[in-house]
């Protein structure tokens, strides 16, 4: 379902600088199936792939199936890992223009895992603090049948918690049974949505105590909203599975080469890594490893800076200085084997704009071109490329690589010598912004 491609990147190293590595990379790789590396009781995002709950993933179904059945809209509310990795899988796995009224799928049927059946809109919200996003949105909700899924471990997320207020105010307003209509996924037993959960009898899914946010993407955090959006949660938490069971050896391991790579041009004096994608609906899922890998590893002064480009549209803003600018970067492309984009270019009698030489091409082929001739320029002008190739926007493909990443970033957290399981620089900024607040 994945293959790593990586020549172009290597000729940027040392010839035997891989292999001199090896060493390291098998004693970080050992400490994470071990667990015995920093942050190992953080690990429950591995174990629980290991020991597959098919009764959970069940009932997640079932409660999904219940909330498409009635709702026009599911709002998601949580922010950072609480909705990312959802928004990431269902922006990949749905179609860009769905109608309101059929389920997710498109014309391509099983490209993009969907079940049949209603389809609700999913809506995030908590992941901000605009009162003009939370005006509109609550004016949006108006006449509509409106479930919630509030996402939160401690219940006390500033944004998150904030946002509910509104959004909770408001379904009591306009439902006779909001509390049936509201879901809480937090912590096991501690918080104040299990206050609420408790006095009110929302329905509730527990985040693993073991699993950090951003590793929370194949627990309820993030299933239950793929789930209402259609998607086959089946498939996409065992494509993880097998891509876990694949990447447990040290043999032709792509999450080890890729960690060791990001480490060897890190170690060079690289300060940033651009993930890059030809296809927008893979949008989501770099926005997903932007903060997976700037949590994991951007602490103690080390890590390299995950920035996200899409193109061909960036090519256009950004093209210039990656082709051109301070040579600190490296770029991973994330592409896509069989894209669903066989439509043949149409040849025109007059060629004004002088296409015609594409008439009949594919977008696919030329798609495909674009992305081979923009690998090459930047290779060219100093830039390591490397790319992580997904067989099909599919459920499968896509849980194996969020999986990759996950193995990736763990390994090269402890090649760097840091935890990748923690994150004390975001209480940094709450510490400021809650004195500013007056928080007592």
């Amino acid at each position: 379902m994945l293959r790593f491609a990586s020549d172009p990147a290597r000729a940027f190293l040392e010839a035997n600088a891989l292999e001199q590595l090896r060493p390291r990379v098998e004693t970080a790789h050992r400490q994470l199936l071990d667990g015995t590396g920093a942050g190992s009781e953080f690990l429950g995002w591995r174990d629980l792939l290991l020991d597959p709950n098919d009764a959970l993933l069940e009932d997640v179904e079932a409660t999904a199936a219940a909330i498409r059945g009635e709702a026009d809209v599911l709002l998601s509310l949580g922010i950072g890992g609480s909705y990312l990795g959802a928004k990431a899988v269902i922006e990949a796995l749905t179609p860009y223009f769905p109608s309101p009224s059929k389920a997710s799928g498109g014309t391509g049927g099983d490209l993009f895992g969907a079940k049949a059946g209603r389809t609700p809109e999913i809506l995030f919200a908590g992941h901000q603090m605009s009162g003009a996003y939370l005006r509109e949105l609550l004016r949006h909700l108006e006449g509509k049948s409106v479930f919630v899924n509030v996402i939160s471990k401690s219940g006390t997320t500033l944004e998150t918690a904030l946002a509910f207020r509104f959004v909770r105010q408001w379904m009591e307003e306009h439902f006779d049974d909001a509390d049936r209509r509201i879901v809480v996924t937090t912590d096991p037993e501690k918080g104040a949505l299990n206050q609420l959960h408790e006095e009110r009898g929302y329905k509730k899914y527990k985040i693993p105590p073991d699993v950090g946010g951003r590793f929370s993407v194949l627990t309820p955090v993030g299933l239950l909203p793929i789930a209402v959006a259609g998607i086959d949660i089946r498939s996409l938490f065992y494509g993880a599975v097998e891509a876990c069971e694949r990447f447990a050896t040290t043999e032709d391991n792509p999450a080890l080469d890729y960690a060791a790579l990001r480490y060897l041009f890190h170690e060079a004096g690289y300060n940033v890594e651009l993930l890059a994608s030809f296809e927008p609906q893979l949008a989501g899922i770099g926005q997903w490893w932007q903060q997976l890998f700037g949590e994991s590893e951007g602490k103690e002064g080390k890590g390299l800076f995950p920035a996200v480009a899409n193109y061909s549209s960036d090519l256009h803003s950004l093209g210039q200085y990656v082709q051109e600018g301070k040579r600190t970067l490296i770029e991973t492309f994330l592409m896509v084997e069989h894209d669903g984009g066989d439509l043949p270019a149409p040849a025109s009698d007059a060629d004004l704009d002088g296409l015609n030489y594409l008439a009949g091409k594919t977008m696919r082929e030329i798609n495909r071109k674009a992305y081979e001739g923009t690998a090459r320029a930047h290779a060219d002008g100093g830039v390591p490329t490397m790319t992580l190739w997904l067989d099909r926007v599919a459920s499968g493909p896509v849980g194996a690589a969020l999986y990759f990443f996950e193995h990736a970033v763990a390994v090269g957290g402890y090649l760097l010598g840091v935890n990748p399981f923690d994150q004390p620089g975001v209480e940094a900024y709450k510490k400021e912004m809650f004195r500013l607040l007056g928080r007592p």
